[in-house]
This record gives structure tokens, sequence and C-alpha cells, in this order.
């Protein structure tokens, strides 16, 4: 019924085969990409090119002033957990120590 394994696959094969590029118009190195962080990154990993997923954010000053609030929210729930952690275990203390 299956003759491999991405006919199986809905989508067929998961992965594709890297394109080759051609003998004829090899592109020249690039020095300034070389001391690049992906590039030593990449380097120490052993990998024969960077690859980062996602790149560098085009405008990151209007990215980290979106997501300010966030971090200001992300830090308001955890001083609430561990306020809420302090209580419940006064509370814990109270209920369970013997009266006098």
């Amino acid at each position: 019924m299956f003759d491999t394994l991405a006919d199986r696959r809905h989508h067929g094969g998961v992965t594709v085969s890297p394109v080759e590029p051609s003998a004829g118009s090899p592109l020249p190195p690039d020095p300034v990409q070389y001391d690049s962080v992906r590039n030593e990154h990449a380097r120490k990993r052993g990998l024969p090119a960077p690859y980062i997923a996602g790149g560098d954010d085009p405008d990151l000053p209007e990215t980290l002033r979106r997501e300010r609030p966030y971090v200001r929210l992300l830090i308001a729930m955890v001083v609430a957990i561990v306020i809420i952690g302090f209580a419940l275990g006064v509370v814990e203390v109270l209920l369970t120590s013997p009266s006098p």
C-alpha cells in the first residue's frame, strides 16, 4: 500500500534536500559576516553554515516598548506567587499550632 515513508505522511516528506549552489557563480566570502555572532556560534557548534531561526528583529526598540508591560506583569505574578506562598505558610502554622 505505502511505498515509502514519505507516502505515508499527509504532506509528503518532512524535510527537503538543500539546494546546491551553482558551480559557475559561487558567492564571495564576506569577512564582516564571518565575525558575526551567528557565525561564531555556528562554528562553535560545528555547523557548516550559520542557522539561527528567527533572525534579527528589524525594529528592536519598538518590540521592547511593546513587551515592557509583559515584563512588568511577569514580575508582578512572581512576586504575588511568593507572597501568597508565605501567606499560606503563615495560615498553616496558625491553624496547626497547638492552642495554649
